[in-house]
């Protein structure tokens, strides 16, 4: 099993940025792939981006792709979300998850996610 603690949110007008972090603890961090998901109130969770074991792989929600940025260091088992530019519809609470299922393929669906953190809340103010 692997344990997931997210940092990194806040409140931030719209137009910043934000940068969070996920870090891993527990069974080998680079056998997952890795998400991050979001949940605004009142909305289902929702796929934010996914980015392969390796690293070499990454994909995002339309929403947020040219804004946000997934990257991973397995030497400090830690997956990071950059976010830029950011909007007041970014607004959630922003979750990590790990998805311990073989391939390189990066999976969107809740139920391919085994391991999750607790959540960060980000809060963009207009």
């Amino acid at each position: 099993q692997v344990q997931l603690v997210e940092s990194g949110g806040g409140l931030v007008q719209a137009g910043g940025s934000l940068r969070l972090s996920c870090a891993a603890s527990g069974r080998t961090f680079s056998y997952y792939t890795m998400g991050w998901f979001r949940q605004a109130p009142g909305k289902e969770r929702e796929f934010v981006a996914g980015i392969s074991r390796s690293g070499a792989a990454k994909a995002y929600t339309d929403s947020v792709k040219g804004r946000f940025t997934i990257s991973r260091d397995n030497a400090k088992n830690t997956v990071y979300l950059q976010m830029n530019n950011l909007k007041p519809e970014d607004t959630a609470v922003y979750y990590c998850a790990g998805d311990g299922a073989l391939g390189s393929n990066i999976r969107r669906g809740i139920p391919s996610y085994g391991y999750w953190g607790q959540g960060t809340q980000v809060t963009i103010s207009s």
